[in-house]
This record gives structure tokens, C-alpha cells and sequence, in this order.
């Protein structure tokens, strides 16, 4: 019989499985309602497998199966999560779990996925994880997740291609699984060409000559941009995508994961057209050029001009609601320097508050493609969104929401009010059903006191 340690902050789970482990009999079961908890025991006892939540108060599944690491434990973990993320089975993965699981509705099935990883993970812990396994650990990572999303292996060939991406280019895994040379791309780009998971080692200045806008990343993480392409009708569309490498347990790059998403909807023509995709080039090698750049006075003089501005425009629309006035200060700091996403996000949020919409959509936009990945800027063009789909009783807003509101989530899983703008928008659109699982998310976080407030930048001036 396995002796597994499950750590989760829920008891009726902790209490669900170890019941079933017990009529089972194919697992000992010992709980723990925190990281903290499970530290403490693993102080005394060793086990078979640990099991442990990705969300939790205090240190996250992640943050204890790095402290364990640190230690020299070699237990093999499996990371329980609730939400279908890439990006975390990919940190988890690349810190050392054998497995990741996502946790499901039916208790039954989910214990013999358990039990079944757990038997898994332990006979790999003593044969030694190969690179095999690893690959398949990937492949069931993408399928894991809701995203349309791929990998390819060092040697550049598909190795997994899941059912969101089929629907999305309409191309099925069985075609794609295997194809190298770049094949991949042809659904996003008419053509063989790099795509962001064949420059995930490449500089920005590269990336952003490839025609690659957004551009975002954290060492050794993902990397984030936008840029355009064509489907296989011709027509041009823009799209999101993020890649992130991935390592075995000994540190070797093996493979590459990348998420797609279609934001033609979102983004519209504003990216499509914008000619500075086209002027990537010029502008890459121009940034990197010592000669374009200002003096440290200069930039010191700049940056504090425009945060004086913003300051100012901050004090008039949230204190004083003089709207008008605010958005002018915002103008001037735009005019030292436009790419101050906190200055275009509260522009937009001025906007909003005179009823014009659609000069506030313009303004979340630009603040998103500035720093894609913030949170604050995604639930507000969010909203944003979502008033002009509900005043036009225009769906197209509305799913538009609803995709921005995901990729804010992402980022911040237990934002209550974002999930429960995913189900207003759902039931908005007729989809009552579907928007039962997102208010029950948003009431769940509120009950387990999880709820992570948005952190503002206009607040440091307030």
C-alpha cells in the first residue's frame, strides 16, 4: 500500500479522498490543511508521493515543492489544481513535480487518477525520469489545458497538439504530431516561418524584428507577444502567443510549449494595421543603437516631467472627478513619453466615466499592448468591453470581455470580481448555464477568504 501526504486547504476534499483511500485500500492517506502543516510532518515521517495544491494561502503547492527540493527530497509530488493553467503545470514541472493534475467534479474518478499518478510517480522516482516520460508529461500538460496550445521537442517537431488548437486552426493533432521544418506555422502565417516558440532564446531586439509586437518575458519563463498573420482563407488576423521553455529535472532543455489566441477581436484593426509591425526591423535595431539614446539627465528630466504630469491627472479624476482636466495632464505625459501603460489605462478610465466608450476602448487597448500580461489594464478594458457589448446588446464585445477577463484570471486566479464579470457576460449572451460555474467560482474565493484585490498604480499617489 503507497503512503501519500495530501496537502489542500479544503477539508471536505481531505476529508473525500481519505475515506475513499481507506475503502480502497490502495493508499495510506495522512492530510494537511496547509504547506506549513505538511512541512512539519515531512520533519518526522518520508512517504511514497505527496500530493499538494497549487493555491494556497500562505506558500503555494509551487513554493513548497521548491523548499522541499532545496532539502534534497526526492519525494515524488503531483501538483492538485483547480484551474486549467499552462503556465502552471510548466512551473511546476519545471520545478521538480513528477505530475500535475487538475481537480475534477466526480470525487470517484478523481481518486483513481490519483491513485494512478501516485503508482506512476513512484515507479519513476526509482527508475530515474526519462526523457520519454518527460514528453508525455508534456503532451498530457497541453491537453491538460483549455488553451490552444502545442509544443515542440529540442529537435523542433510537434509533439503535442491539443483539441482547442485543431478548432482554432482547423487542423487536425493526427496531421500535425510529428511534422518539423516549421510546418506548424502555416496555419498562423500562410507560411513557413519562426513563430515565438523558435525565438524563445532570441533577443527582444530579434523577436521584435520577426514582426513581433508586446514583446514580454521573464528569464527562464514565458515570453509574450502580438503579431499578425493569415489564415488559410487569406484573410489576416492577429493573434497572442506565449512560449515558454521546459526542462527535465536535471536543468536540460527539452522542449518548447506555446499558447495561441485569437484577439482579432479584441485587438481589431488597431494591431492589424498598425504600421510600426512592419517597421519592426528598423525600430529593433535602432533601439540598440547607443546613438538613439538620451542622456541619463535628459531621461531623468522626461520620466519625472510625465509622472508629475500623471500624478496631477490621477489627483483630478479620482479625488476631485474633474474627468476632462484629467485626461489633458494625461495627454501632455503622453506626449514626453507614450509608452506609459499606467498613464493610457487611466485615460481610458476618464473616458469611461464621460460615456465615451469607444476613445476608452482605445486607451485600454494601448495600455494592454503595452504590458500585455497586467492585470489591472486586462480587467479594465474588460469592463470596458463589457458595457459597450451590454449598451449594444453586441455579443461580439461580450466574448471579446469574457477572453480578456480569462487572460486576467490567468494571471490572477483568485480575483473574485473578474470571475464574476466572466458569468455576468455569459448570462448577458444567454449562456445561463455556463455562467453558473463562473459565479460559483467568484462565491467559492469569497467564502475561502482568498480573494486578491488588484493593485493600482494610480493608489501610490492616493
Amino acid at each position: 500500500m503507497l503512503s501519500v501526504l495530501l496537502i489542500d486547504d479544503e477539508p471536505a476534499l481531505l476529508e473525500t479522498i481519505k475515506i475513499m483511500s481507506e475503502r480502497s485500500r490502495e493508499m495510506a492517506v495522512e492530510t494537511a490543511q496547509s504547506a506549513k502543516e505538511g512541512l512539519k510532518i515531512l520533519q518526522d515521517k518520508s512517504f511514497d508521493a505527496i500530493i499538494v495544491d497549487y493555491d494556497m494561502p500562505d506558500i503555494t503547492g509551487i513554493e513548497f515543492l521548491k523548499i522541499i527540493r532545496s532539502k534534497g527530497d526526492t519525494t515524488p509530488v503531483i501538483i492538485f489544481t483547480a484551474v486549467g493553467r499552462e503556465h502552471a503545470a510548466i512551473e511546476a514541472l519545471n520545478n521538480g513535480a513528477n505530475f500535475f493534475l487538475k481537480k475534477g467534479e466526480d470525487p470517484r474518478m478523481q481518486f483513481r487518477e490519483l491513485v494512478t499518478m501516485a503508482k506512476r510517480a513512484v515507479e519513476q522516482n526509482s527508475l530515474g525520469r526519462a526523457l520519454g516520460t518527460t514528453q508525455r508529461i508534456i503532451s498530457d500538460m497541453i491537453n491538460f489545458s483549455s488553451d490552444p496550445g502545442f509544443a515542440i521537442d529540442r529537435d523542433g517537431k510537434v509533439g503535442a497538439w491539443n483539441d482547442s488548437m485543431e478548432q482554432l486552426t482547423d487542423v487536425p493533432a493526427s496531421f500535425m504530431i510529428g511534422k518539423g521544418d516549421l510546418a506548424y506555422a502555416e496555419p498562423f502565417f500562410g507560411t513557413r516561418k519562426k513563430m515565438l516558440v523558435n525565438l524563445i532564446f532570441e533577443t527582444d531586439f530579434e523577436i521584435k524584428r520577426q514582426k513581433y509586437m508586446l514583446v514580454s518575458r521573464v528569464p527562464k519563463g514565458p515570453v509574450i507577444a502580438v503579431t499578425r498573420g493569415k489564415k488559410k482563407d487569406g484573410t489576416e488576423w492577429t493573434f497572442w502567443s506565449k512560449a515558454m521553455p521546459v526542462y527535465d529535472n536535471r536543468g536540460n532543455f527539452i522542449a518548447v510549449v506555446g499558447t495561441i489566441r485569437d484577439v482579432t477581436a479584441t485587438f481589431g484593426d488597431l494591431m492589424i494595421n498598425d504600421p510600426a509591425l512592419d517597421e519592426a526591423a528598423e525600430l529593433a535595431e535602432a533601439a540598440s543603437s547607443e546613438t538613439t539614446k538620451p542622456s541619463k539627465g535628459l531621461f531623468d528630466k522626461i520620466l519625472g516631467k510625465s509622472a508629475s504630469y500623471y500624478k496631477q491627472g490621477v489627483i483630478l479624476y479620482a479625488k476631485e472627478k474633474k474627468y476632462t482636466d484629467a485626461i489633458a495632464l494625461f495627454d501632455l505625459a503622453l506626449k514626453i513619453d507614450e509608452k506609459l501603460p499606467h498613464v493610457w489605462n487611466d485615460r481610458g478610465l476618464c473616458f469611461s466615466e464621460t460615456g465615451d466608450h469607444k476613445s476608452a476602448l482605445k486607451s485600454h487597448l494601448r495600455a494592454v499592448e503595452l504590458a500585455p500580461e497586467n492585470p489591472e489594464f486586462l480587467f479594465d478594458l474588460g469592463e470596458t468591453l463589457e458595457k459597450i457589448g451590454v449598451l449594444h446588446m453586441n455579443n461580439k464585445y461580450l466574448d471579446s470581455a469574457i477572453q480578456t477577463y480569462k487572460m486576467m484570471v490567468n494571471q490572477m486566479p483568485n480575483n473574485a470580481s473578474a470571475w464574476n464579470h466572466i458569468g455576468v457576460c455569459m448570462k448577458e449572451m444567454g449562456r445561463t448555464e455556463e455562467s453558473r460555474f463562473y459565479f460559483n467560482r467568484a462565491r467559492d474565493i469569497h467564502l475561502w477568504k482568498k480573494d486578491t484585490p488588484i493593485l493600482r498604480k494610480r493608489d501610490e499617489f492616493l
